[in-house]
This record gives structure tokens, C-alpha cells and sequence, in this order.
């Protein structure tokens, strides 16, 4: 039923893929969905094809369920997307370490705020997979741009969202490494810093 996302590492039945997608149908969401997961899966694959995970059965739940639960301008967004995980593990895939997958996604709260010495190898590169879309060609980031604002359309008014997007990513790009691996920043630091700047002009 899910062809476009085969194959994996770890086999998923139909009634599982059918829960995440209603997850992330509800509420419908213009970036953080379903083709958000399908992206971030092919950053996994590419991973797989290159560095190696050293878990890959956590990385590829933490990967599917990181935004399961999103509503915009919610603190507790990955927290609770953490919780399904376990309920859905704990259901169809008892045999994974559902404590490391929900750390996984709790990692996300944090992008933005972590050094390479604090994540393992694992973290490190899944946390990249995740803000991939940063370094993406031209139109594919201001497409990722455009979805963010548009989850937060009538949730903060537009010239507060505006200032604070505009903080968020001055703030990426004046780290001194945007991705904590460095598969991901020897392939797309050099594109990220440029789309974040040109993001950061139009802001103005």
C-alpha cells in the first residue's frame, strides 16, 4: 500500500502506516506532513547508502513518528509525538527500543541548539536528516518557507511571526556548523547558508 516507501529496515503492516498517516492528516498541516516523512526518509536511505546507522530500526520510528503530533506555536509537540510512538510500538513493533526512538524525537526540540559534541552518531546524522531541507536547491527551500508560514497563519499574527522566523534563522546562520555530522555539512552547508541568507533579506 506504501510502495513509494519501500524498501525499509524494519517491515511496517498496513494498519500502522494507516495510523501515521491519520496522525498526520489531523490537523491538516501545509509543511510538517506526510511528504515531510517521505523526505526525511529519503535523507535515511541516503544515509544507509553512505555513513552507515548504527541503529537504523530507532532512526527509521524516529523518523516516522518525530512530527506526528504538530500544532503550531505548541511547546509540546515532540513530547507527544514521542508518546504515540511508544503506544504504536508497544503495538506493532514490540522488538524496538521504543526509549531510544522516543529520544530521538525529543532531540528535535533542540535543533538549532546543539554542538556535534553532544549527540552520538546516530543522533548526530538523524537530527540532519531532519533539517536537510535547509541546504535543498532554491525552490524546494522557499517552498519548506512558505509551508512553515503557512501552519502559522492565524496562530500569531503575521508581522510577530515574521520577526520571530527571522530570529530563528539569523540564529542557524550564525552557528559555526549547521549540521552536526559531517556527511551533511560537507553536502549541503554551502547551499544552506545561502538560502538562509537570502531568507533572512526577504524577511526584512
Amino acid at each position: 500500500m506504501w510502495p513509494d516507501l519501500e524498501p525499509l529496515p524494519v517491515h511496517v503492516p498496513d494498519a500502522q502506516w494507516h495510523a501515521l498517516a491519520d496522525a498526520y492528516a489531523t490537523p491538516p498541516r501545509a509543511y510538517h506532513n506526510f511528504d515531510h516523512v517521505r523526505e526525511v526518509l529519503r535523507q535515511f536511505r541516503a544515509v544507509a547508502d553512505g555513513s552507515g546507522w548504527r541503529d537504523p530500526a530507532s532512526v527509521l520510528f524516529a523518523v516516522l513518528y518525530h512530527d506526528a503530533i504538530y500544532e503550531p506555536g505548541r511547546s509540546d509537540n515532540e513530547s507527544r509525538s514521542a508518546g504515540l510512538a511508544r503506544e504504536h510500538l508497544a503495538c506493532w513493533q514490540p522488538q524496538v527500543d521504543a526509549d531510544r526512538v522516543a529520544h530521538l524525537i525529543e532531540l528535535t526540540a533542540r535543533h538549532g541548539g546543539l554542538s556535534p559534541a553532544d549527540v552520538d552518531h546516530d543522533e548526530a546524522l538523524f537530527l540532519d536528516c531532519d533539517m536537510a531541507i535547509l541546504g535543498a536547491e532554491p525552490t524546494a527551500f522557499a517552498a519548506y518557507d512558505r509551508g512553515i508560514a503557512a501552519d502559522y497563519r492565524g496562530v500569531v499574527p503575521p508581522w510577530m511571526y515574521r520577526l520571530n522566523r527571522r530570529r530563528f534563522l539569523k540564529g542557524l546562520l550564525a552557528r559555526e556548523r549547521l549540521y552536526l555530522s559531517d556527511f551533511f555539512h560537507a553536502r549541503l552547508d554551502a547551499q544552506a547558508r545561502i538560502n538562509l541568507r537570502r531568507a533572512v533579506t526577504e524577511k526584512r
